[in-house]
């Protein structure tokens, strides 16, 4: 059974611990974790394949499911909305699953340390591994969650379409046309919205619970006034400076914040409280979750929700 951390206990870095029964499952599995890829996707399709794809987080599952239709087959290893990627604690079935996958997407940046782990105790010479935060030209210290970031995320759709190639050559025009559909029609309400909230609401000054909004923020053109201090301390699960919760305090009183952002799945008494607060000003409270919400929502249908509720705060707060 996996470890469970409900959101609303503070956060703490990652201490990795790989479970006996992990290693266990991996010592066993490691003798025939032969590349998958040689299944085929349907009897008659000679040299097609069907790709086995491990996803450490869910949102980039979803990506990958879609860019790869019928010739991969993808599982995440977090899906639950209440497991905390920061401080996860594989399985055995994890292990299982890594050994087996000939194509492993995790998000790095200090993220999901966990699977590096993982990674490293079953290698395998012919499994790609797809490290997001290397992609991006992030490193451990920056912030992590570049699923939030529209320029992050096409980098990914790229990436992850040139390795589905390079594994199955035989399929890359099938490839080439996932990824035409899924950024032109697929995330073209998603493209809209954030185009819409840059367009109508750049500059616009907001506040947030964490710094998961921060990539939103740059992407949209908002001007994000909480503390990057504060922000890094919440997501990090750290206690926050009693000078930064002061100017936080001084922004909503003083409405200097026109809309707060709210990580929904990360909340403790400082945060409830700014909540609490912001609404009594009346300044509209948009949400956001950390991983997908509910857990079987695609990236798009997750994202696109979230940026509309932005952009309904943002306009009640402004007019326009």
């Amino acid at each position: 059974m996996r470890a469970v951390l409900p959101r609303s206990v503070r956060r703490h870095p990652a201490r990795f611990v790989l479970s006996a029964a992990a290693v266990a499952a991996l010592a066993a599995t490691s003798a025939c974790s032969t590349s998958s890829s040689a299944k085929t996707s349907s009897p008659g399709a000679a040299g097609s394949k069907t790709i086995q794809v491990v996803a450490a987080e869910n949102f980039w599952g979803s990506i990958a499911t879609q860019l790869g239709g019928s010739h991969v087959k993808v599982t995440s290893v977090i899906t639950n909305p209440d497991t905390d990627p920061h401080s996860y604690e594989p399985t055995a079935s994890d292990g299982r699953t890594i050994a087996g996958a000939d194509y492993a997407i995790t998000n790095g940046i200090g993220y999901d340390a966990w699977s590096d782990k993982l990674l490293a105790a079953n290698p395998a010479p012919n499994r790609t591994v797809l490290k997001v935060g290397d992609l991006v030209g992030k490193k451990e210290g920056d912030n992590p969650h570049q699923w939030y970031s529209h320029d992050s995320v096409y980098k990914v759709i790229d990436q992850i379409t040139a390795d589905y190639k390079k594994i199955d050559p035989a399929d890359a025009a099938y490839f080439d046309t996932q990824k035409q559909t899924f950024e032109t029609q697929t995330l073209a309400k998603y493209n809209q919205l954030e185009a819409d909230i840059k367009a109508k609401y750049a500059d616009t000054p907001i506040g947030a619970s964490e710094s998961i909004v921060t990539p939103l923020a740059e992407s949209v053109g908002l001007k994000m006034l909480t503390p990057e201090t504060f922000l890094d301390a919440e997501s990090e699960g750290t206690d926050p400076t009693a000078a930064d919760k002061a100017t936080i305090d001084q922004q909503i009183s003083g409405k200097q914040i026109k809309v707060y952002v709210y990580n929904t799945q990360n909340s403790n008494p400082d945060v409830v409280a700014q909540v609490n607060a912001a609404k009594a000003q009346g300044i509209p409270v948009a949400q956001v979750t950390e991983t997908l919400a509910p857990a079987n929502a695609t990236f798009q249908d997750w994202q696109t929700q979230q940026l509309q509720g932005i952009a309904d705060a943002l306009k009640a707060a402004t007019g326009k």
